[in-house]
Formats: C-alpha cells, sequence, structure tokens
C-alpha cells in the first residue's frame, strides 16, 4: 500500500476501509443480538433515588430499561490536529507511522520497539468475567469490548500557524530518538500543516514569530469558519474518508469574557462572528467550524473553548464535543492520589503543585493570561472529592491549593512536577506526601490525543433509546465520557463534573459494557466468599 502524502492537505498516512467483527467474544444472552452491521443490547440501568422524609434519608433502588445499539462497521477515519506542527502533533503522526509499520530502533539504553503504552485505549485491560472452571478473573483489552478503529488506520492532517513541514517540527520539538527520527523523516518530511487562523491576542505575544502560515484576519469571522469547513470537506473527499474527528492541541488561550448577548447563546455567538467580535477565540471558530460540519471536535487545552453558546450550538446540530486539556502527568496523578487519600478518611488540607518545562507550551504559559488558563484547569481537579465527603469537609472547606508554572528552556519537554500533599489524620497529627514526577510531555499527552479521537469516533456508533421508545437517539452532545483523559472535564448542562479518576473510568467501561449487555465491573468476589 503506497502512503498518502500531500504538501497542501496537512495529510498524513492512512490504511483502507476496516470493517472490525463484534469483537473477539460474543455474548450469549437473549438481551443481546448480532446482526450484520451492529450489536443490540437490553441493560438494565440500577441506580439510587435519595430522599428526605421526616428528617431520615429514604434509599429506594430505581431500575430503567435501556436498549444499545452499536454500530460495528468502523469505516476509515480521520483526524485533524489544529496544532499539527507542535510538540504533540509531530509526535503522535510519529508514532503512529512507527507502529503501522512495527518500527524498531537503537537508543543508549538499547533497542527500543513500537507500542501505544499509556493509552487506555490500546494498552489496558478489562475484566470481562470469571472463568467458569478455574474461578479466575478473565481480562481482555479494553478495544477488544467493542469494534474501535485501530490507530494504525487513522490519516492524520491538520492546521499550524508554522509552516514548518512534519519532519522540521518533530527536530524543533526535540522530544524523539535520532535514530527514530530518522527512520520517519521520510514520510513526515511531506506532510506540510494547512494554514491556521491566528488572533494575536489569545496566545502569548512570544508565538509571533513562529506564526508564518496563517489565513488572512485577525478576528473572528464567518470568512474564517466557511474556510475551516472547506478544510475539514477537502480533507475527508481527498483521503475518501467516512469521518473526522477534529481535536486541539495547539497553544493554550486566554480565556474569553462571557458577554451576555455576545457568546451566550448559539444565536448570539454567530452573529458575534460575523461581526467580528474581539471576544471569539481561535478555538472556538474551530469548533464552530466543526460542529456545522458534523465532526465531532475536542478541545485538548485549558481554555474556555466552549462557551454556552458554543455547547448551545452543539445540541442544535447533535454534534459531539469533548474538553478540556489534557490530563497526562501531574494532574492524573492528583486526581488518583487525592481520591485515595479522601477515600481512606485522611483529611488534606493543602496541596502545592509547582512544575517547570521548557517546550513551547512552557513557553506560551509564561505569559499570565494563558498561565491562568491553565491554573484553573489544574486547580479545579480535587472539587467533586472534596465534596464527596461531607465528614472531612464541612460546607465552604477546601483544601488550600496552589499551582506555579515556571518555563525553564533548559529542560525541554521533560516537564518536572513537584507536588507536596499535607493532611490532618488520627488524633490532630499530620501526614506529608511529597512526590517528584519527571513527565516526558509529548509522549504521555499523545496515547491520550489517540484514546480521545478512538472514544469519540466510537461514540459517534452508539445509540440508546428507553425500554419501549420507538427511536434510537445518540449520547447527548457533550461527551462527557471522555473525562478520563480531560483535566477540566466538560459536562452536559447541570450535570456534575467527576474528576475522580477511577469513577471516570469505570464509566466508560461500564458504559462499553453495557452495549453488549453486561454488567458493570463488580469486585465483591462472593464466588470467593460464601462457601
Amino acid at each position: 500500500m503506497a502512503p498518502h502524502a500531500n504538501d497542501t492537505n496537512g495529510t498524513a498516512t492512512g490504511m483502507d476501509v476496516k470493517t472490525a467483527s463484534a469483537s473477539t467474544f460474543e455474548v450469549s444472552s437473549p438481551s443481546v443480538v448480532y446482526t450484520d452491521d451492529s450489536v443490540k443490547a437490553k441493560y438494565t440501568y440500577r441506580t439510587t433515588d435519595v430522599s428526605l422524609v421526616d428528617g431520615k434519608m429514604q434509599a429506594k433502588p430505581k431500575e430503567t430499561v435501556y436498549d444499545f445499539q452499536t454500530g460495528t462497521k468502523v469505516g476509515k477515519v480521520g483526524v485533524m490536529l489544529v496544532g499539527l506542527g507542535g510538540n504533540n502533533g509531530s509526535t503522535v503522526t510519529a508514532g503512529i507511522l512507527a507502529n503501522r509499520r512495527k518500527l524498531e530502533w537503537e537508543t543508549r539504553e538499547g533497542p527500543r520497539k513500537a507500542n501505544y503504552y499509556g493509552s487506555v485505549v490500546m494498552s489496558s485491560t478489562v475484566k470481562l468475567g470469571t472463568d467458569s472452571t478455574t474461578g479466575k478473573d478473565v481480562n481482555i483489552p479494553l478495544h477488544d469490548m467493542l469494534p474501535m478503529v485501530h490507530p494504525n488506520d487513522l490519516v492524520v492532517g491538520g492546521w499550524d500557524i508554522s509552516r514548518l513541514n512534519l519532519a522540521e517540527a518533530m527536530d524543533r520539538a526535540q522530544v524523539l530518538e535520532p535514530t527514530l527520527k530518522g527512520l520517519v523523516r521520510k514520510e513526515m518530511v511531506n506532510m506540510v500543516p494547512l494554514p491556521s487562523i491566528y488572533y494575536p491576542d489569545f496566545i502569548a505575544a512570544n508565538q509571533g514569530d513562529r506564526a508564518d502560515n496563517v489565513i488572512d484576519g485577525s478576528k473572528a469571522s464567518m470568512e474564517h469558519v466557511e474556510h475551516l469547513r472547506k478544510d475539514i470537506r477537502d480533507f475527508k473527499s481527498t483521503n475518501n474518508l467516512d469521518k473526522v474527528i477534529i481535536l486541539w492541541t495547539a497553544n493554550t488561550e486566554r480565556y474569553a469574557e462571557l458577554t451576555p448577548g455576545i457568546n451566550d447563546t448559539a444565536a448570539n455567538l454567530m452573529a458575534a462572528i460575523k461581526a467580528g467580535n474581539e471576544e471569539i477565540s481561535p478555538s472556538t471558530v474551530f469548533a464552530v467550524a466543526s460542529i456545522l460540519e458534523g465532526a465531532p471536535f475536542i478541545n485538548g487545552s485549558p481554555q474556555n473553548t466552549f462557551v454556552t453558546g458554543c455547547i448551545a450550538l452543539a445540541e442544535e446540530h447533535n454534534a459531539f464535543i469533548g474538553g478540556d486539556d489534557f490530563k497526562s502527568g501531574q494532574t492524573k496523578m492528583k486526581s488518583a492520589l487525592v481520591d485515595f487519600m479522601i477515600n481512606a478518611g485522611i483529611k488534606l488540607t493543602s496541596i502545592a503543585s509547582y512544575n517547570h518545562l521548557g517546550n513551547n507550551d512552557g513557553k506560551n504559559l509564561s505569559s499570565q493570561k494563558q498561565f491562568r488558563s491553565k491554573e484553573i484547569s489544574k486547580s479545579t481537579v480535587v472539587d467533586d472529592m472534596v465534596a464527596a465527603n461531607t465528614v472531612l469537609y464541612k460546607e465552604g472547606e477546601h483544601p488550600d491549593h496552589t499551582v506555579v508554572i515556571k518555563y525553564m528552556p533548559a529542560v525541554g519537554d521533560n516537564k518536572r512536577a513537584l507536588d507536596e500533599y499535607y493532611a490532618e489524620i488520627f488524633l490532630g497529627g499530620h501526614q506529608t506526601i511529597s512526590m517528584f514526577n519527571v513527565c516526558e510531555d509529548s509522549l504521555l499527552a499523545s496515547p491520550l490525543i489517540i484514546d480521545l479521537v478512538l472514544i469519540a469516533e466510537l461514540f459517534t456508533r452508539i445509540q440508546w433509546r428507553k425500554d419501549g421508545e420507538q427511536d434510537y437517539k445518540s449520547f447527548h452532545s457533550v461527551l462527557s465520557v471522555l473525562s478520563y483523559m480531560l483535566k477540566a472535564p466538560l459536562t452536559p448542562p447541570g450535570a456534575p463534573v467527576v474528576n475522580a479518576l477511577a469513577k471516570q473510568r469505570s464509566a466508560l467501561v461500564n458504559i462499553m459494557k453495557a452495549c453488549v449487555g453486561l454488567e458493570p465491573e463488580n469486585d465483591m468476589g462472593l464466588e470467593h466468599k460464601l462457601f
């Protein structure tokens, strides 16, 4: 197979259309039906309603029966990255090429092979059930639970404000081993990002020297929206794709002001774009273009891309959106550790997080307005865990929590993260946990990009209805199921935000299980405890 290469369409390689089998297993149940193009499952969702009756909480079990229908024809999928020429964009593209070609290369520590480590979809397993003979757990890869696109089959393209081809961008990023870069250079040199939109007020002034590949105009316009829509259509048709996922992995923007009459409703947002309002960010323009094209849009940076008008527009068009901000290193550790400590009955009273990094993300974040966006996304990751424990925390109580980021060019993409957790324990005692975490930033973020694309694509094929209803419908436009990969999870209006890492993963796994009629993860192990 000859690879696709197009130096005007920002296109990386892709493979032919795939039609996946239902999975590597089959559910034997009258509630599950396999057809040529779908898996249909009837699923009983069990929850508990709680109400206050005469001063006493009354818990009432509740059951709701749903029908799920998952299409098994994956088709040919493309991903367009905003920030294709950045550290993440060049790294994930090289990674897909390396995996597709099953590359091996030498390092000073010995030979290495291409892999998808760090991807929850490609490199983690889930419990399918218990072996009927031995009683042992049977675990399968998460990507075998339902038919999913394989990242090796993705067609990669996108936009960047820098015109460097991806081989040059890869060199600039200083992430990959030289021997690996040499193996993928021939393909990546022909990949050139499409021109992007550039509104200088939204990113740090120190990014101006990179902006040599931009579409005319320095503020939002319908011309920009239509230009991006055409780019998406052209990419889709040129590569003969069935669907395209758009993902923002470009610079962190400053927060956009939320203003009634400007970005509070879908109609106002569209009018503000037409009028060239200067509070409409580039990422929101990309989101609007994607929504209007029916392409899922995921925001991997911390800014408030999804203003209320943008969410409303997505709902109007039944388009998927998800965000915000990749959760790769320090914050992922924090959301796991804080969940563990609070669930263990330990009262965290202080969390101090410091990190320094030397990549372009760090350079951009050295500007205060852009740092503020990151500070917000990092600082809210413990809120739901604190609120869930009313024994430790009375109303209004919250641990002191501070986040510091410094730009240190010498460390490059190897971010240093230092955290101190200070907690109150038994009888007024204290516990201090200090953690030093060296995060190879782009090598942690790239698998998250793959996960976000694969899961978003899967959910374009899942439909549901309540038992007895005639028509199936899609999930809500806001794909909160992506929360495991994101620092500041976007949720449907009025829905609670969940930051606890274990809950986020359980939600993803259990929804996938429901689609094949299986029960949620159950760790009771009664078969080993009742004799």
